[in-house]
Parts: C-alpha cells; sequence; structure tokens
C-alpha cells in the first residue's frame, strides 16, 4: 500500500540539470532529505556548486539567514551509484523528454527501491499512463510537472495516470501547498493543461502573420497592449526557443492523431529551419544585440487632425461597457447591434465577421477587443474597401481626442486578441469536455503557468458565453475548418444559461 503522506519524505532528484536542480532546491528548502543523481558524476558537482551560489545570493538578499541556507544544503547528498536511492520515498526524475529512457530509468529503480516508492516523471508532455505500463507497480508512477524555474514558478502540474489511485494525486498536492505552490490536477493526456490549452495563443498569431494580416512585431504589441498580456506570441516563443516550441506543438499535434485545432505552422517551421531559433541564436521574429535587446513596434503618433463629425450611439456595448465612458459618449438609442455612426462610418466591435463579406453597403471599421478601456493606449482596427483615406484620418481624429492611438491591420476576423482569446476559451471547454480538469484549475494553470492576465473560463465571464460562441460560430462559417468549430460544452453551456434566463423571464411574466 503506497503511503499517501508526503510530509517528511526522503527525496531523490534525478537529472541535474536547471530543472533538476531548481526542484532540488525546493525540497531541500521545504525540510526534505534528498538525493541528487545524474549519470555525469562532474555535472551534478558543478549543479551543486551553483545551488551553492544561489544560497549565497538569497542571503545577501535577505531572503534567508546564514543558518537556513547551511540547513538547507546540509539536506542535500549526491549519489554517486543509483543504488543509493534505494530507501527513498519519492523519486522525481528530470531527465531527458524521451518515453524509452523514463520507462528504463523507472524499471531500474523498481528493481531497487520498495514497492511503495513513488516514482514522479516531471515530463511536460509525454503519457505518465505511457511510462508506467512499462513499470512494475504503475500505480505508483505520477506525474509531477514543473514549470521552469523551478523555485520561481508558482504552478505544478499533477497528471494522473490511467492506474494512478486518486490518494496519491490528492498526497502530492498537499505536499505542493506545502511547498507553497499551486498545483493543479489534470488527466494524463497530450499537452496536459497548459501546454494543450495554449496552442491557439502560437497558433493564430502565426496564422495572422501567414495571412499578412500584419506584422510580427505589431501583433506582438497588440496582444499586450488589448490583451494585457505580458508578452506578445513572437517575443515570447522567440524566448522558449522557436525549436522548442515547434517542437511540443508538433508533439501534441501528433499524439492527437493530428487533430486540426493543433496543427503546426509554416511560418515557424521556416524560422527553426533556418536555425532562427530566438534570443540563444541572436535571431527569430526579431534580431537579438549581446544584451538581448529587440527593436519593438511603437504605434504612430496620435493624430492631430482636428475632429468634427456627427456621432451617434445605438446600442448599450454590454461586452466593452467602459468604452462609452472613455470616449464620452451616452448610452446609445435601442438597437440589437452596438454601432457608433461617425458621420457615415459604422464603428463596431468585432464579433468574428469580416469587414469586407460581412459589410457591403456601408463604410465599416471593426475594432478588437481590449481588455482594460479604461486605461487604453491604443486600439486595433481594421475597415472594409469603402473606406477611403479621409474616413480612416476620421477615425483616428476620432480617438485621439480621448488619447487612444490606432492601429490599423488588414481585415481579420475576430482581429487579433479577441479571436485568440475566444480560440483559448474553446480549447478550455473542450479540456473540460474530456473531463481533463476543473475549471477552476485550468484557470489556475494558465494564470500561473504561462503568466496570463486571466484564466479562459475567467475571460469568459467577462465576454460572456453567447458573445464568445457567437464569435466562434462565425469564424467557423468563414473559415470552414474544424479548428474553429465552438465546443459542445460551450455550446451546452450557453444553452443551459439561456434555459434558466427563459425560465425566471417566464416565471416574471406569470407573477405579474
Amino acid at each position: 500500500m503506497i503511503s499517501f503522506d508526503l510530509s517528511h519524505a526522503k527525496i531523490a532528484v534525478i537529472g541535474s540539470g536547471t530543472m533538476g536542480v531548481g526542484i532540488a532546491q525546493l525540497a531541500i528548502m521545504n525540510g526534505h532529505s534528498t538525493v541528487l543523481y545524474d549519470l555525469d558524476r562532474e555535472k551534478t558537482k558543478q549543479a551543486v556548486d551553483g545551488l551553492h551560489q544561489t544560497f549565497a545570493k538569497l542571503t545577501e538578499k535577505g531572503k534567508l539567514t546564514s543558518e537556513q541556507a547551511q540547513q538547507a544544503l546540509s539536506r542535500l547528498t549526491i549519489a554517486d551509484q543509483i543504488e543509493a536511492l534505494a530507501n527513498v520515498d519519492l523519486v522525481i526524475e528530470a531527465v531527458v523528454e524521451k518515453l524509452e529512457v523514463k520507462q528504463a530509468l523507472f524499471k531500474q529503480l523498481a528493481a531497487i527501491c520498495n514497492d511503495q516508492t513513488i516514482f514522479a516523471s516531471n515530463t511536460s508532455s509525454i503519457s505518465v499512463t505511457a511510462i508506467a505500463s512499462a513499470v512494475p507497480y504503475p500505480e505508483r508512477v505520477v506525474g509531477l510537472h514543473f514549470f521552469n524555474p523551478a523555485p520561481v514558478m508558482k504552478l505544478v502540474e499533477i497528471v494522473q495516470g490511467l492506474k494512478t489511485p486518486a490518494g496519491l494525486c490528492r498526497a502530492l498536492k498537499a505536499l505542493m501547498l506545502a511547498w507553497k505552490k499551486i498545483p493543479v490536477l489534470t488527466k494524463s493526456t497530450p499537452g496536459f493543461i497548459v501546454n494543450r490549452i495554449a496552442r491557439p495563443f502560437y497558433a493564430e498569431a502565426f496564422r495572422a502573420l501567414q495571412e499578412q494580416v500584419t506584422s510580427y512585431d505589431q501583433l506582438d504589441y497588440a496582444l499586450k497592449q488589448c490583451g494585457g498580456f505580458a508578452m506578445g506570441p513572437c517575443e515570447l516563443t522567440d524566448l522558449i526557443g522557436q525549436d522548442v516550441n515547434f517542437s511540443v506543438t508538433q508533439s501534441v499535434y501528433e499524439a492527437f492523431f493530428y487533430e486540426p485545432r493543433y496543427r503546426p505552422s509554416l511560418i515557424q517551421k521556416e524560422l527553426v529551419d533556418a536555425g532562427a531559433w530566438g534570443r540563444k541564436s541572436r535571431q527569430g521574429f526579431y534580431r537579438y544585440d549581446d544584451k538581448n535587446q529587440y527593436q519593438i513596434f511603437q504605434p504612430q503618433a496620435l493624430s492631430t487632425q482636428f475632429f468634427q463629425a456627427q456621432v451617434q450611439v445605438k446600442g448599450i456595448w454590454s461586452q466593452l461597457p467602459e468604452l462609452l465612458t472613455r470616449l464620452a459618449l451616452n448610452r446609445g438609442i435601442e438597437s440589437e447591434e452596438d454601432v457608433i455612426q461617425i458621420d457615415d462610418i459604422d464603428l463596431r466591435l468585432s464579433q468574428g465577421k469580416s469587414a469586407n463579406l460581412h459589410y457591403l453597403s456601408r463604410k465599416t471599421v471593426l475594432m478588437d477587443w481590449h481588455h482594460d478601456f479604461t486605461q487604453a493606449q491604443a486600439v486595433v482596427l481594421s475597415h472594409n474597401t469603402l473606406c477611403q483615406a479621409d474616413d480612416l484620418a476620421k477615425i483616428e481624429a476620432f480617438f485621439a481626442q480621448q488619447l487612444i492611438k490606432v492601429v490599423w491591420i488588414s481585415d481579420h476576423p475576430a482581429l487579433l486578441t479577441l479571436r485568440t482569446i475566444v480560440l483559448l476559451i474553446n480549447e478550455a471547454c473542450e479540456a473540460s469536455l474530456h473531463g481533463v480538469a476543473s475549471m477552476e484549475d485550468i484557470d489556475n494553470a494558465m494564470r500561473y503557468g504561462v503568466n496570463y492576465p486571466k484564466g479562459p473560463y475567467q475571460w469568459m465571464m467577462q465576454l460572456g458565453a453567447e458573445y464568445v460562441l457567437a464569435t466562434l460560430n462565425n469564424l467557423y462559417a468563414i473559415y470552414g475548418e474544424e479548428k474553429y468549430r465552438a465546443s459542445l460544452y460551450l455550446k451546452q453551456y450557453v444553452a443551459k444559461q439561456q434555459s434558466v434566463t427563459t425560465a425566471y423571464s417566464k416565471n416574471l411574466t406569470e407573477c405579474a
């Protein structure tokens, strides 16, 4: 019977790379006797030397006392032979990301350790069920996916294989909470939570580039300014490494039996083929100097043209209520559609329609969604072919009144930020449909694993599920591709909301 009390577990960490050393640091800082093992003895020695330097810096900064640092380091030992791990309670492997290597390692340990020793894999994408299949007593194999750097990043994905008992996952969750981490529980499915749900963040960005809608630096600016993301997709993949990110995308795509939603991008493949891997090669989407500095996009200056036009507001703009306040406009006349008419130009918030395919009779400008219009420095807009240069200048002057710059892109249904976010929400809904993780854990995973400003379900609450569904349906109608098909989970969620609203309205009518 596997012990589910890991509060005083003796831990072994296998692999003395950045991740392994980071996990070992966490273990010893949280009071665990820890053994570090690597086939490369010299590499292990260098890793331990690095740990001593890390603790010295933490002491200098006042984050640890000298006594605390010494006590933590005294809990760490180096194993020369793998047999020295025989009496540990929990093994955490952080070796190369190959199924056969992890299986061979755990099979070797199974012959050394007792039957109750827990084998945890730090894999980021390999099936925990597959790893466990080659190990005696597979119910003791579990995924424990830390994010790099492990001592800093809050999120840990606890991955339940087919035979992993729920009690073991709960025990690891308790351990991670004791380590002041944010643990999330997920089934062993390709990409788990983060590497699965994050795919649209990259895929929709690369599609916009492939369709020549915008430039890579303008795209990054839009996602940061309008979406509130810390980094744009091109900056982020340059930081991760284009080769690494492309490899993960390929892995998820293949593991899902070539599901179209995860198809890799030719734009990224070209960078990888060229050796333009990002910061580590000093060229990816951006070019980097020796200090990793690069040129970022700056929107054009505010329009100095005097704004003089007749403005009429229609609708209540429920998806972006602060827009009317920021633009010093009153709520509009009753209308089924939200429109700001500026002379003969219609300004609309995008809902996944195309400026050139859906608005054929009037000059139309479509606006991307903004996460916080009260603080907006810029808006991303597209327009149909009926708009002329003086119409665009009028729109720029309209926004300049409130010190908001305009970034023009080509016609692109749902533009950049809204499109990215509704696809992230849809992917979260698919994960929920398949029972991968809870809503709360999905939101926590995306917020703390990749530092999104909000989780997918938090965005859905802000935008409104009906609005998200309508946007996806419009995208699907335009492209006819499965990747834009709305999740059944989202459709059911909206239907349930509508039935509750209908029942409530009916009850009010009957009471009246």
